[in-house]
């Protein structure tokens, strides 16, 4: 096999050459598998590099370690500007820079020739090692925990290279002490991630007041001489944490640990305030605070970087980041049909059960305000669901109910968080929050634990998980106080999650703990516009998932559809009774199964008759057949969102399968449009002449042009949907 030679600064590295540098034409958006990552030491070893085609990372070791080039793309981008420490760590109240090089002539630029003048930093923590590892699983799941249908294929830990810095302390601290920082590059995208671990090989404790875990100095996105008028353009590099909290996006999730800041360092640069925001770094604002015992070992939170390029669009964007949350967190391929059920009598639960079989939906969730209770621990209650439990399963069906934990007020008030302005419970996010370290909280993920273990349960509906709140209290043995809360809490909800996602317990979260094991979110909706007409919830439905698509996969985002009256609306807004309203009933199906997405059918039933079972079940089975087509990638650009006004359609793509491209298409007008649509297949993989057939099987052949469009005719009757498969033509 070829290699390439690549000039890291200190030494060359010899490399298998990638079947994408070779190609030239390849995206690793469309061909990933061409995109392999592997890494190497310098003959001297003096340095290392990982890179899968797409992304190209280099680090020196000698005289110490830092990140000293990151290129993205056939064009070689850089990324970084300058070097910095690998991380930062606060020990005993004394600050210790991880890594780094002194002496850059220009922080605007680093050239290789600087490389050779730089020296280390006397008082950080200093590089004296650099091992690659096997990748490792992150949270356990077994494939004896992967019970539901999981669209493409998962690998698991995630496939890729995972580098290790070990540094001894500086003078000061005791030698014993061993600082380790962690790299992985993955398979088939530019994306980075790094984190830290400490061990205290000492007799004695030691206290990790703060840390930084991930500092960059990046090529600022834009130069501008006068102060910020305008929102500032950042880096195109999307950046996320697994101490993530209280969001609906992941940028969101990680906005308080993850900044941009200036660097006034950067002599240079063109803002005359030296301004820019140019300087990323990911750290905690309030701790952690930990202490770390004797041969004990201290893991900061993961910061992962993707990507994107300068000039990435928004397609670019989207695509890349749910390849991301498929890697990162493949568990969120799993996407069940649930109906949300009301009541928890066991009657009414039994029904339920067997029209979930009878129709093909996967998933029975006693839902809020049914009257299921996790928390009760009682022999009798633990009976009852499992044998329930039971019966689900011997018909095919999972089975999982909901639990309130956040806004919430715990009696007595001592085991709610304390404000740290006021000393007293309230004023927290959802208004009151249980301490998650008080002997309530503890009790309540031991009930939860036993529930689970006990009963067989499948799925639980975790509302108000822990957002973030700080508590001023202290509580131990588990939390000292306001310093250490946020870590303490979000660990304790963490590793339950984490438990769960060993034994296969499927997470509905209204949160962004996706890296921390959890399913699905919402996709994104107005509670209360499900009290509208009908007419206007199901566009409201389409705009909702093709605006949520954009930052989720399709099976990330749960939508909402209720069959009983939901925040009001009366009559108009409800579908009950179904068998009077089967052509809104279809629309709803139609409007999320064509998007791959999955709604919480609320109510006491999902048919009333022959007629509506029929209905219910003819689309879930289509849904069903095609389903990895349908959960497979939107692509907006060849989508067109909802407005009521006109046809509104859905772009699925699925590079190298079959059908590589799904198109599916809604009339929201009272008439028939009959229109020509422009349609590009470039994201399935898709060139010269394709096949295209509709539903009833009608097949058009089409040649597409040098940017792999086609110009479709679409036929699509009043208040009806049409489906159109696309296929490399002679494909079966």
């Amino acid at each position: 096999m070829r290699t390439t030679l690549a000039f890291v600064g200190f030494g060359i590295i010899s490399l298998p050459a990638q079947e994408s540098q070779v190609a030239g034409s390849k995206d690793w958006l469309v061909a990933s598998e061409s995109f392999v990552a592997r890494g190497a030491k310098s003959d001297d070893g003096k340095a290392v590099t990982i890179e899968n085609g797409c992304l190209r990372a280099r680090w020196t070791i000698a005289p110490d370690a830092a990140l000293v080039s990151l290129e993205i793309g056939d064009s070689r981008e850089q990324v970084v500007r300058a070097t910095q420490p690998l991380a930062r760590v606060q020990i005993d109240g004394a600050a210790y820079p991880v890594g780094g090089l002194m002496g850059q002539r220009d922080r605007a630029f680093l050239l290789p020739s600087d490389l050779t003048t730089m020296t280390a930093d006397p008082n950080a923590f200093r590089c004296v090692s650099f091992e690659f590892e096997d990748m490792s699983e992150r949270l356990p799941w077994p494939v004896s925990a992967r019970t539901r249908p999981i669209h493409g294929e998962v690998h698991w830990p995630p496939r890729g290279v995972h580098g290790v810095f070990g540094f001894r302390p500086p003078k000061g601290l005791d030698p014993s002490l061993r600082l380790e920082v962690h790299v992985e590059v993955y398979d088939g995208l530019p994306l980075l991630c790094q984190w830290f671990e400490l061990h205290n090989g000492s007799y004695q404790s030691i206290e990790l007041d703060r840390f930084t875990s991930l500092e960059l100095a990046c090529v600022e996105a834009e130069s501008r001489v006068e102060p910020e008028r305008r929102d500032v353009r950042l880096p195109e590099i999307h950046v996320e944490t697994d101490f993530a909290f209280h969001a609906m996006t992941g940028a969101d999730g990680s906005a308080h640990c993850v900044r941009w800041l200036p660097d006034p360092a950067f002599e240079t640069q063109v803002n005359y305030e030296k301004k820019t925001l140019c300087l990323l770094e990911a750290r905690p604002l309030l701790g952690p605070a930990q202490t770390i015992g004797p041969n004990a070992t201290f893991s900061s939170f993961r910061t992962w970087l993707l990507f994107h390029g300068s000039d990435a669009d928004r397609d670019r964007r989207a695509l890349g980041l749910r390849r991301m949350y498929r890697t990162l967190a493949p568990w969120t391929r799993e996407n069940p049909l649930m109906m949300h059920l009301r009541t928890s009598d066991p009657a009414a639960v039994r029904d339920a059960i067997e029209q979930c079989a009878a129709v093909g939906f996967e998933m029975v969730i006693l839902s809020f305000g049914s009257g299921f209770d996790v928390e009760d621990d009682s022999e009798s209650n633990l009976k009852r669901w499992k044998e329930l439990a039971d019966l689900a399963h011997s018909r095919g069906v999972q089975i999982g109910g909901y639990s309130l934990l956040s806004s919430r007020r715990i009696e007595p008030d001592g085991d709610n968080c304390i404000h740290p302005e006021t000393g007293k419970p309230g004023g927290q996010i959802f208004g009151h929050a249980p301490a998650l370290a008080s002997a309530w909280g503890q009790r309540y993920f031991d009930r939860l634990r036993l529930f689970f273990e006990f009963t067989g349960f499948d799925c639980l509906e975790h509302d108000g998980s822990y957002p973030g709140d700080p508590d001023a209290a202290a509580r131990p043995p588990l939390q000292k106080g306001l310093a250490d809360s946020q870590w303490v809490q979000h660990r304790i909800l963490t590793d339950f999650y984490g438990w769960c996602r060993g034994r296969g317990i499927y997470l509905n979260v209204p949160d962004w703990y996706f890296l921390n094991g959890s399913n699905k979110t919402g996709m994104g909706y107005r509670e209360t516009n499900w009290s509208l007409p009908r007419d206007l919830q199901v566009l409201h439905a389409r705009q909702n998932v093709f605006d949520g698509t954009l930052h989720k996969t399709s099976s990330m985002g749960w939508m909402f559809v209720p069959l009983t009256e939901y925040h009001g609306g009366g009559a108009a807004a409800t579908i009950e009774p179904l068998a009077e309203h089967q052509d809104h009933y279809e629309r709803m199906l139609s409007s999320t199964l064509g998007y791959g997405a999955q709604a919480c059918w609320r109510g006491p039933r999902l048919f009333d008759g022959d007629a509506t079972r029929r209905l219910v079940a003819s689309r879930v089975s289509a849904f069903l057949l095609a389903r990895s087509s349908y959960e497979a990638d939107v692509v907006h650009s060849s989508s067109r969102r909802a407005d009521g006004r006109y046809l509104d359609w859905c772009l699925h793509v699925h590079p190298g399968k079959e059908p590589s491209a799904r198109l599916v298409c809604w009339n929201p007008t009272p008439a028939p449009i009959q229109a020509t649509i422009e349609v590009s297949v470039y994201y399935a993989g898709l060139s010269g002449m394709v096949s295209v057939r509709a539903r009833d099987g009608a097949t058009q052949q089409h040649v597409l042009d040098g940017r792999s469009r086609l110009q479709l005719r679409v036929d699509v009757g009043a208040q009806q949907d049409a489906e159109y498969s696309i296929e490399p033509d002679g494909a079966r």
